[in-house]
Formats: C-alpha cells, sequence, structure tokens
C-alpha cells in the first residue's frame, strides 16, 4: 500500500529534521544496509544450516567430534552476521573509504602516541576546561 501524498511529505520533513538535528546519525542510517549487508547475512544463514546439518548429523551417527564442528561453524556463522563489517581501513595514504577514495591522514596522530594523548588529556582535564 503506497503512503499517500500527505504522508511522504511527513516523512520527507521528518527525514530533513533528523539530518540537520544529527547528520552523523542521519548518514549511519543510511549508510548502513545495502547489498554488502544482505550478502552478509545470506553467507551466515548459509553457514549456520550448514553448521546445523553438521551437528545433527553427528548426534545421529553417534560421532561427537562432527557435532562438535557443526556447533562451532554454526557459532562462526551467528558471529559473522551480527559483526559489524569495518567500514575503513587505514592505509600508508591515508584512510581509505568504502568507495575507494583516499582521505590522508592527521600529521598529529600518526607522530602522538597513545599514553602522550592521554597525558594531554589529563592535563586538558586538570586545568578544567574539559570532560
Amino acid at each position: 500500500m503506497p503512503l499517500s501524498e500527505y504522508e511522504q511529505r511527513v516523512l520527507e520533513q521528518m527525514e530533513r529534521q533528523l539530518t540537520s538535528d544529527d547528520p552523523r546519525l542521519a548518514n549511519t542510517l543510511t549508510r548502513r544496509g545495502g547489498h554488502r549487508a544482505a550478502t552478509r547475512y545470506v553467507v551466515a544463514g548459509a553457514g549456520a544450516v550448514v553448521g546445523l546439518l553438521l551437528l545433527v548429523i553427528g548426534a545421529a551417527t553417534s560421532r561427537p567430534w562432527l557435532g562438535a564442528i557443526g556447533f562451532v561453524v554454526m557459532f562462526a556463522a551467528v558471529a559473522f552476521a551480527f559483526a559489524a563489517p569495518r567500514p575503513e581501513r587505514t592505509g600508508p595514504q591515508g584512510t581509505v573509504a568504502p568507495d575507494g577514495t583516499v582521505r590522508p591522514a592527521p600529521a598529529a596522530a600518526k607522530k602522538q602516541g597513545f599514553m602522550s594523548r592521554l597525558e594531554q588529556r589529563w592535563d586538558h582535564r586538570r586545568e578544567g576546561d574539559g570532560r
């Protein structure tokens, strides 16, 4: 059942409001999903079915090692389905986005170590102008 014109306008207005109020959330919601997510769930579902079959066959034939392998395959498939895919990876030139574009890495973040960043945050908090 299609939406009426009024419902479509209200929905578009809500989308614009969300984008203006919280662009980061709106970007996350629009970026998530798509062809890759569907493929991920199909692969995970097939893995879960194969694991379940191995588990049942192992129990039916009194081979506990086969049932254990089936359980591990099922568990791995479910973990794969619910694990968040890595949207970006960092290379020597900078950050590589999923669409293949490369953004240069910030020089300050590369040069500073973990401890020095923690020390800077601690100093910032002690001065009273940060959280």
